[in-house]
């Protein structure tokens, strides 16, 4: 499938959407940010209550399941196996149900950041940094990371997410797609072909250099290995990049990461400095506490009411985020070709977990182009904005993917493997060195300008 460049403006765009789908609503905000808390506290309140480890509520639970199975023969072993059974089934779904609750804190911080919760910006930072904190999230450090990904999204000299490796970053370099087959080039891998080696033209052989790495030697993995590595960036992949700056912009330097308020992401001022610190107060406050209640009720119960939890938190938070902008089938764009349009639309719709993901992620994965395209547009009248742009966008310039999130995020992790060093428009390319779509051979139309609405320069500075 080939892809064309795109040449609709943002102003064009804009004049599509009604000026009060802009206004925000402290009500409606408020009511958001409490639901979210409420459900939260509930649920670690029943398992607190219900689920833990209170000899005399363990004997209630035992008595119920007691009374339950006796009637059947062989009631002792069944009686240890029902009650093993019922604790952890019920210990699985707190955990499913309270990750998805503690997400949906998160989703709403991330709209306080975006001054969507409430017209104040108090209310907005309040509830951002006090959501964000108990999730283990500076919440000024992103919030100022996060509005440079919004300015620069799909942009590989400037992006802070999710940026693709290049071909010299795997080891590819001397994988050239346009090098011909020949026998001074027995290490080449053809493109086309998929193949591990060349066939040397006279020979009928295939040779391979083993000093050289090949696709097959850098791609090639179990299905194990790949769930593996998948598990790994999905319960610990945000943390990573919060650390480490993993897979952030390729220009910023070794050691760069969001708590240092010296650090390349931030610009050198009192009032970023002062944001980083109280970002990291935050923290280490909601840390603190974790410590204490684990001195005081144990860790065991910690890590089941909140730490397992906060994993599976964070496996929502890298799945919604990572399949937003990493899909075979959207570009990334290097300075000549980019625009603030190009960029926003190089981004995917989908229906996670359907009406469960819609109702808890406040629609930040439904409604990710319409989010990025008018950021200060509140999370529940995107659902509004996506149906303007299905008519208005061209249909292969709107991006929107049913296909089951999870099967997705595989298909993702195998073929996004990287992209080329040069080109100013390029797409991923799997294991094979193949891409599923091609840049239009037709005269590629210049992004034109770097420049990004006005809106997104002030709302950084508030």
């Amino acid at each position: 499938m080939e892809l064309k460049t795109m040449q609709i403006t943002y102003r064009e765009i804009r004049a599509t959407i009604p000026e009060h789908l802009f206004r925000k609503s402290s009500t409606k905000g408020l009511y958001y940010a409490a639901r979210d808390a409420l459900s939260v506290f509930a649920l670690y309140y029943i398992a607190s209550r219900c689920m833990s480890n209170n000899p005399n509520m363990l004997a209630s639970q035992r008595g119920m399941i007691e009374a339950w199975v006796s009637q059947f023969p062989g009631s002792s072993v069944m009686m240890g196996i029902a009650f093993f059974l019922v604790k952890w089934t019920a210990w699985a779904t707190y955990w499913l149900a309270q990750s998805i609750c503690m997400a949906a804190c998160w989703c709403l911080a991330h709209e306080a950041g975006h001054g969507n919760v409430s017209p104040k910006r108090w209310v907005n930072h309040s509830v951002g940094f006090i959501f964000h904190s108990c999730l283990l999230t500076p919440y000024y450090s992103w919030r100022i990371t996060h509005h440079t990904h919004h300015k620069a999204v799909a942009l590989l000299e400037k992006d802070e997410n999710y940026v693709p490796r290049t071909r010299s970053d795997r080891g590819l370099s001397h994988l050239q797609p346009t090098d011909p087959p020949s026998p001074s080039n027995p290490s080449l891998i053809t493109e086309r072909r998929g193949l591990d080696g060349v066939i040397i033209q006279g020979s009928g052989k295939t040779k391979q250099d083993p000093q050289r790495p090949s696709y097959h030697d850098i791609f090639d993995e179990t299905p194990l290995y790949t769930l593996g590595r998948m598990l790994a960036m999905q319960l610990v992949g945000f943390q990573h990049y919060l650390l480490f700056n993993t897979l952030g912009c390729r220009s910023d330097p070794p050691g760069t990461n969001h708590f240092a308020p010296s650090s390349v992401l931030f610009k050198p001022n009192d009032r970023n400095y002062y944001r980083i610190v109280s970002s990291n107060i935050g923290i280490g406050f909601v840390f603190a506490t974790l410590v204490a209640y684990a001195y005081t009720a144990g860790f065991a119960t910690l890590w089941k009411v909140y730490l397992v939890p906060y994993l599976l938190t964070h496996h929502w938070i890298v799945m919604l985020t990572y399949l937003h902008h990493s899909d075979p089938t959207i570009p990334h764009y290097r300075s000549p070709a980019w625009n603030f349009v190009r960029g926003s639309l190089a981004t995917v719709d989908r229906p996670l977990l359907g009406w469960v993901g819609r109702f808890w992620f406040h629609n930040v994965s439904h409604d990710h182009v319409g989010h990025h395209l008018f950021t200060t547009i509140p999370f529940y009248n995107q659902p509004a904005v996506t149906e303007i742009l299905k008519s208005v966008l061209p249909k292969e310039d709107y991006n929107y993917d049913s296909t089951n999130s999870f099967y997705a995020l595989y298909r993702t992790f195998k073929q996004c493997c990287f992209v080329e060093d040069s080109g100013d428009i390029v797409m991923y390319k799997n294991g094979e060195g193949k891409s599923a779509r091609e840049v239009s051979s037709s005269k590629m139309v210049p992004g034109g300008s770097l420049a990004v609405p006005a809106i997104l320069e002030r709302l950084i500075d508030e």
